[in-house]
């Protein structure tokens, strides 16, 4: 199994606790994956019929074990009928969770996630399906997930870093870690990535049906209430790959989100530390 490296352990604000997996039998059933997948990976798509092949492709290559569920939120491009040739050519390690129309990708992760849960297997992960979080790396972060509940893929630790982006994009992001960190006074370098291995225990224990964030807002939640709820988090470093092909789905919207989101979740908190 490999070694995560110099990641860094962040440390928790109370003790974990046994999270109750009681949630993670509910859900919309297995989406055509079946129980045996050591890990299951939630793909989110939206216009990625150019990368969604190679991606999947690469990702059942690493491991046996590994499970592909991929959500798409009605594509025009094709997308959804490419992830139907690989469920066919792979029956049992890829699902696919058809919706309706884009809904934004907080909301797909979240379906994704009931899917995964339901599945029994112990370990989650997220990804783009961008091309732009290297399918090898997945390894590092599932043998961190052996020690800790949520493991992040980040750009901002020792070793990490990021190809292809303009400078002014690159600090938006750096800007926007340092800002969420600060704010919600939580010791993650890189709150805003989106490449994530959760244990089935942390991941059941969040609030699904509460989260309405979307974006770098998402992550931000979803990262911080495993923190804030005691969980053990690890950053593991990666190196980042502007995408391959497609459109970026960053929009001024998303990252506004994101600014205000961060203060819910300081309230949140002071409030919980009140009660």
């Amino acid at each position: 199994m490999p070694d995560p490296g110099s990641g860094i352990s962040v440390p928790s604000p109370t003790n974990p606790n046994d999270a109750d997996d009681s949630a993670a039998n509910a859900g919309p059933g297995s989406a055509g994956l079946d129980g045996s997948g050591s890990v299951v990976v939630v793909i989110p798509t939206y216009n990625e019929r150019d990368n969604l092949e190679s991606l999947v492709t690469r990702l059942l290559g690493l491991d046996p074990g590994y499970r592909v569920l991929v959500v798409d939120d009605g594509s025009p491009d094709g997308t959804g009928d490419v992830a139907d040739a690989l469920e066919a050519g792979s029956p049992g390690r890829v699902g696919v969770l058809h919706r309706p129309a884009k809904a934004g990708i907080g909301p797909a992760y979240v379906a994704g996630f009931r899917v995964a849960l339901a599945t029994g297997a112990p370990l989650v992960a997220q990804m783009d399906a961008d091309l732009s979080h290297d399918p090898a790396a997945l390894a590092t972060l599932v043998a961190g997930a052996t020690t800790h509940d949520l493991v992040l893929g980040s750009r901002y630790v020792a070793g990490g870093k990021t190809v292809g982006w303009p400078p002014r994009r690159l600090l938006l992001s750096r800007f926007g870690g340092w800002y969420a960190r600060v704010a919600l006074g939580f010791p993650v370098h890189d709150p805003t990535g989106g490449f994530k291995v959760f244990r089935r225990e942390a991941l059941a224990a969040l609030p699904l049906d509460d989260l309405r964030t979307d974006g770098y807002s998402f992550q931000i939640e979803t990262t911080w209430r495993v923190w804030r709820g005691g969980g053990r988090v690890l950053e593991v470093p990666i190196t980042f790959t502007d995408r391959v092909a497609g459109a970026s789905k960053l929009s001024r919207g998303i990252m506004v989100e994101a600014a205000l989101v961060v203060w819910r979740l300081r309230w949140d908190g002071m409030r919980s530390r009140r009660a």
